[in-house]
């Protein structure tokens, strides 16, 4: 009894069953009586309907018969209504997790928590793995839900642990199967690595994360765990993503070392790693087209013109792309974070557009030809002085001199010239500025001839001394 009825009774001082009956319930009518019979019909046809779309269809059905502040007669009578004749609800069964049975992993996204790096945003996911009985868990940032980023963590995942659970759950992979050009690819090369690590794969069904409610769990958790030790830092900002990797490294070993009781049961009925790592890279045969560019993954990567025509193979990692060609790696870039997009190296190119300047211009990836705001910046003024065919020929002959000689030397000689002052900006005024700097950093360094004869007197010295 809730103590106000009691301190009632004990005012009154008589008993309930002594006091007269007070009906109980509506004591308005129900302003919903005579339309009820449309609603219940609405929700049986859809019972994701929700009770205000229903009032705000009455609304327009029953002009200016409803008021606003009845929607929650509604509400309430609805709930009543799903709770006694309602659709039946979807139940949950609670799982047994049996040690060392069932690995379990997601990729989650962590913008919420605010992360940088040198002062600029780092998008980025985690690809969280868990083991369910222990909870232990193991983390790598990745970039995008490929299967290279799946692959990297759950190896990652299984050789930091040293062992390997019976099964691997994790949800159906929609997004990485639909950035794939053929989905069944995905399914053989996601099969080779259960089998290489011996691991019965499970999905959960589609728009069922729930299934995978072990590792949606701990990506709460988790991130919660990261941002309270961001707070603790004083600052999410990182001076490289090596840092930042490492104070996620730092974290979850001490998050994991209070699990080393229930982890000991794991790893006692895990089997063994098998004798090396599969490879996490993707592999691609493309051919260079005259442009010295190749297609990989939808996206556009230059590559050095002296490849021009020849079929080269693109191995596509988590985080960079790799150019072999008989047997040797001759390119290495950052991969591109999804599609249609492009990465041109002006040096790949830059010996040929000196050559045909006209080309320029209409050049499809110009913009990738201006590394830093500077060299953009250089382009127009000489665009605007020495007009558009002139300046686009001495704003390459530029670009050929950062590339033979340094792109930061060549920056820096641009931001002396671009400053205060009415200095011409030229390809040769630059050369002398980079020639002028060099000779002034080396200098003759004179070192006087020894007189062995020095060493016949120390030991002379020494006989005297003896």
């Amino acid at each position: 009894m809730d103590p106000k009825t009691g301190r009632k009774y004990r005012r009154l001082g008589r008993l309930p069953s002594e006091l007269p009956a007070v009906v109980r319930g509506r004591t308005l009518p129900d302003p919903f009586i005579d339309v009820w019979d449309d609603v219940q019909k609405l929700f049986e046809d859809n019972a994701g309907l929700e009770a205000k779309t229903v009032f705000e269809f009455l609304q327009r059905q029953n002009p200016g018969r409803f008021q606003d502040g009845q929607v929650r007669t509604l509400q309430r009578r609805v709930k009543v209504w799903r709770a006694i004749e309602g659709p039946a609800r979807e139940v949950f069964f609670a799982q047994q997790h049996p040690p060392g049975r069932l690995g379990a992993s997601d990729f989650t996204h962590m913008e919420e928590l605010g992360v940088t790096i040198q002062g600029q945003s780092f998008p980025h996911l985690i690809y969280h793995f868990v083991l369910t009985y222990s909870n232990w868990e193991a983390a790598t940032v990745c970039f995008s839900e490929s299967f290279e980023s799946l692959s990297e963590g759950l190896q990652n995942a299984l050789w930091a642990l040293g062992r390997v659970p019976h099964r691997h759950r994790t949800d159906r992979l929609s997004t990485a199967v639909n950035n794939m050009s053929d989905p069944a690819e995905f399914t053989d090369r996601y099969q080779g690595l259960m089998r290489s690590y011996g691991l019965e794969s499970e999905k959960t069904q589609a728009g069922h994360g729930n299934e995978n409610g072990d590792v949606e769990q701990r990506h709460h958790r988790f991130k919660r765990a990261v941002a309270q030790e961001l707070m603790l830092r004083g600052s999410t900002d990182f001076a490289s993503v090596d840092a930042y990797k490492s104070f996620l490294a730092a974290m979850l070993e001490r998050l994991n070392a209070g699990r080393s009781e229930r982890l000991k049961e794991e790893m006692e009925v895990m089997r063994e790693l098998p004798e090396r790592r599969m490879e996490t890279f993707k592999r691609e045969r493309v051919k260079v087209d005259s442009g010295s560019l190749i297609y990989v993954d939808r996206n556009v990567y230059s590559v050095p013109s002296r490849l021009i025509g020849e079929q080269v193979e693109a191995r596509l990692f988590m985080e960079h792309v790799e150019v072999w060609y008989g047997q040797k790696k001759v390119a290495e870039m950052p991969r591109l974070r999804g599609r249609q997009k492009h990465r041109v190296d002006y040096r790949h190119i830059i010996d040929w557009l000196v050559r045909k300047p006209g080309a320029f211009e209409h050049y499809r990836y110009r913009d990738e030809l201006f590394p830093t705001s500077r060299f953009r910046m250089t382009f127009d003024l000489l665009e605007e002085q020495l007009g558009r065919y002139q300046g686009s020929k001495e704003y390459l002959k530029i670009l050929e001199l950062a590339a033979r000689d340094s792109e930061v030397r060549v920056d820096a000689a641009l931001l002396v010239l671009l400053g205060p002052g009415d200095e011409q900006i030229s390809a040769a005024g630059i050369e002398a500025m980079l020639c002028a700097e060099h000779n002034t950093s080396v200098r003759d360094v004179e070192v006087a001839a020894v007189d062995l004869r020095v060493f016949d007197q120390l030991f002379s010295v020494q006989e005297v001394l003896q």
